[in-house]
């Protein structure tokens, strides 16, 4: 281990955190401070496992949306 590696502070990201991250990244609109904190207090595998979820849910979403519509 390198001597920098110890003095970084552990991550300690929300759940809550994450979801406001991946759906701002979703609209593509974030404040360059806001950001860099996700990126400080965020673990890349949180990111990605809620990303994949909430593109699931967005697309079953818009599977259900069709459906209703065509149905009508």
């Amino acid at each position: 281990m390198r001597n920098d590696d110890l003095a970084k502070p552990p991550r300690k990201g929300s759940l809550l955190r994450t979801i406001k991250a991946v759906a701002w990244g979703f609209f593509g609109v974030r404040k360059e401070s806001a950001y860099a904190e996700d990126i400080a207090k965020l673990t890349p595998l949180h990111i990605l496992v809620v990303g994949l979820v909430s593109g699931i849910l967005f697309v079953i979403g818009l599977i259900v949306l069709v459906k209703f519509v065509v149905a009508t």
